[in-house]
């Protein structure tokens, strides 16, 4: 019979260690919102998510964000890694403030990047990671800070919302494909 070991290498009697590749599991560490284009960011604990639309109460939910008339629309959510923030200000000494990056949800745990093209879970829904979500000049105009640079490829994840659902600080994030 095989065993599972935590790190996902799976252990066989016949063949000894066969490993695999671990499957992260991130957390929400920061949720927020904002009412209108260049509106301030706001924080909260949980939010309702909207199959189809958005965060409830969010600019690109409303059709109200600075990007909502482009015809992609797959910014229902928008996250970034916590750990990509904070190497920003190691790194570049550039610090950023919470939200300040203007996107949705802060992670940890979990390489955004990785989840490019596949399904994966924030708590109770399920969303579909669309595109990276680069950095851009309006970005670095509305914080003045010079972060385009900087944080390309590395600034978070575009995501449609495939399932109604809330989420709230502390949940899981995890691949499900």
């Amino acid at each position: 019979m095989d065993r599972y070991i935590p790190d996902m290498t799976i252990e066989t009697p016949d063949s000894g260690l066969a490993t695999t590749q671990p499957q992260a599991i991130g957390r929400i560490e920061a949720i927020h919102l904002a009412d209108a284009a260049a509106g301030p960011m706001r924080a909260v604990s949980r939010v309702r998510a909207i199959a189809g639309v958005g965060l409830e109460g969010d600019r690109y939910a409303t059709g109200s964000g600075t990007y909502s008339p482009d015809p992609r629309t797959d910014r229902h959510l928008t996250l970034i890694e916590a750990e990509e923030i904070e190497a920003l200000a190691t790194r570049d000494g550039i610090v950023l403030e919470p939200g300040e990056t203007r996107r949705n949800v802060t992670t940890r745990g979990i390489r955004l990047n990785d989840l490019v093209g596949r399904r994966f879970r924030v708590g109770g829904i399920e969303c579909e990671a669309t595109r990276l979500c680069e950095p851009c000049q309006g970005l670095t105009d509305h914080i003045a800070k010079p972060v385009l640079k900087p944080l390309a490829h590395r600034a978070g994840l575009r995501a449609l919302i495939l399932t109604d659902g809330e989420i709230a600080l502390g949940d899981e994030i995890v691949a499900i494909d």
